[in-house]
């Protein structure tokens, strides 16, 4: 039996080799399993790559993770405006334009380490329940919720939430010894896109758009018939800040302004032929003299606002070049809830101006920089500094020469303001100490200052308390040494700075704004040119 076993040793093993050999290129092969495909020349590198990690990898790895890593890389090398959009944050990221989230409905701020209640939202499931600007609160179901861990993206988190759930806070209110107890059931909140509508001066109107949401045409003719309603019939629209939005919703507000047969913008790109907005006459404010204001961080929407309402010779457009955004986003679904706004078009002013500043594809942070470059360069201070290129002239309705090839140039240019500027002023307002100060006067002289519907009667009261000595001991004590030069450099600005927030924290934006233009150097301006009729830049030149 042992001699058997000798003789058949070297045959079983040379078998057995053979079969390893056989086994090994079965399993290492594309066809194993029904690989067959994975090579297949009609289908892109990426699925391959995908599929042969899966059956070929030594180790099992998660390939959804491992596509969520993939995705926004692959998006990075095009365009600096489209954009990955992962499933968890797309809710959030439409809510934005939407018009609407469902929440508490207030309006907070972090300090000192807890959340503090600044605003309660009209008729909304917070206002109903009794809670009061000046609460804190410390608990959100039953847990404690204070300390460095608590940030504005938590606290969304916490207080948000589906429609008709509710939410557990504790709240530490000022008069009251113990801390109270509220079950709130969460409702829709809106989100305004129009801060605020206010007559700027005799027969002036002024509206304030943050963004171009689902809702901002509606808030638009809301606020336009309040205005009209006490005797408006010049307008200044706001566009400073507003990052753009919905396309749609722009043309619609343009429209308002504009006799029949204007062309407002046209879009055109590789798989989309071109597309033109025309104006159909049916605007309820064709004649009434126009401003619009613009900025370095006016973007996409507004720069078709602007651009319309320039190229159309319908109005004066005042302030600093805009950001210079003209490309168009198309926000496509995925399956698992993910999204993935891409661009698939460029949007040109009526001129035929196509604004969209320079970018190579892939180069995102070297675009994002931009905007500190134009500073350096001295851009927001001379509008010398901002070279046009002859190449990409255009014209007007009426033949004034405009400029494409990177936002929108204001016919009248206002440099930033560095009138009072200060390195206290800095100082105070880098550290917060302006807002918290001013939430904290507010919130100690509530029941006072209640008694003021009306932001001129409150205005005038502060001016007659010592809010800046008082400010300047508070900056003190929180590390801020007090620089009487400095100070005297920046008096008027810090006042400003102190009776508008004030003012925001008891009454809200109807009572901000009207006291924080009123330091604006680009607002007064506006003003100005309404003042003496020169709202169409036909009459202005």
């Amino acid at each position: 039996m042992k001699k058997k076993t000798l003789v058949w040793l070297p045959v079983i093993i040379a078998v057995s080799i053979v079969l390893g050999i056989v086994v090994g290129h079965r399993y290492a092969s594309p066809s194993h399993s029904g690989e067959q495909d994975l090579f297949s020349p009609t289908r892109n590198k990426i699925d391959n790559l995908m599929d042969i990690i899966e059956y070929q990898y030594v180790d099992t790895v998660d390939a959804d993770a491992l596509i969520e890593d993939i995705m926004p890389q692959i998006v990075d090398e095009l365009d600096p405006h489209s954009a990955y959009i992962p499933a968890e944050d797309l809710q959030a990221v439409n809510e934005e334009l939407e018009g609407s989230f469902s929440g508490i409905g207030v309006q907070f701020s972090i300090l000192n380490d807890t959340i503090t209640v600044v605003g309660i939202v009209s008729g909304g499931p917070s206002e109903k329940m009794g809670l009061m600007p000046g609460d804190r609160i410390v608990e959100v179901d039953d847990s404690t919720f204070v300390g460095k861990e608590v940030t504005n993206d938590k606290v969304l988190k916490k207080l948000r939430g589906e429609k008709g759930s509710i939410v557990k806070l504790g709240i530490i209110r000022a008069t009251s010894p113990e801390m109270l107890t509220y079950e709130i059931t969460r409702g829709d909140i809106p989100v305004n896109s129009v801060d605020v509508a206010f007559m700027a001066a005799p027969e002036t109107g002024y509206i304030k758009i943050n963004k171009f949401g689902r809702t901002t045409y509606t808030e638009f003719l809301t606020a336009l018939a309040k205005l009209k309603s006490q005797n408006a019939r010049k307008y200044i629209i706001d566009l400073r800040g507003n990052s753009g939005g919905i396309l749609e919703i722009a043309i619609n507000m343009i429209n308002e302004f504009l006799p029949k047969g204007e062309l407002i913008v046209y879009t055109e790109g590789k798989a989309f032929p071109r597309s033109e907005a025309v104006s159909d006459g049916r605007g309820s404010f064709r004649n009434d003299q126009l401003v619009v204001l613009i900025d370095e961080w006016s973007a996409s929407a507004s720069e078709i606002f602007a651009g319309a309402i320039q190229d159309n010779d319908r109005g004066t457009i005042i302030g600093r070049r805009s950001f210079g955004k003209g490309l168009v986003q198309q926000q496509l679904p995925f399956a698992d809830g993910s999204a993935i706004r891409l661009t698939i078009a460029r949007y040109y002013t009526p001129s035929g101006r196509c604004i969209q500043k320079e970018y190579e594809l892939g180069h995102g942070e070297d675009y994002e920089k931009d905007i500190l470059n134009r500073f350096m360069h001295g851009e927001f201070d001379s509008r010398d500094s901002i070279k046009q290129i002859d190449s990409l002239a255009y014209r007007t309705r009426y033949g004034r020469t405009v400029y494409g090839g990177g936002g929108i140039m204001p016919d009248i240019f206002v440099a930033r303001d560095t009138t009072g500027n200060s390195q206290y002023l800095n100082d105070v307002v880098n550290k917060g100490l302006v807002y918290q100060y001013a939430f904290k006067y507010a919130d100690e002289n509530r029941d006072k200052l209640a008694a003021f519907k009306e932001y001129k009667n409150l205005q005038k009261y502060l001016q007659q308390q010592p809010l800046l000595q008082e400010f300047t001991a508070y900056a003190a004590q929180h590390g801020v040494k007090r620089s009487n030069r400095q100070i005297e450099t920046s008096k008027k600005l810090l006042t400003n700075y102190l009776e508008s927030y004030i003012a925001r924290n008891i009454i809200g934006d109807d009572a901000f704004y009207p006291i924080f233009l009123s330091e604006d150097k680009t607002f007064l301006k506006a003003i100005e040119v309404l003042d003496a009729n020169k709202g169409f830049p036909i009459v202005a030149e």
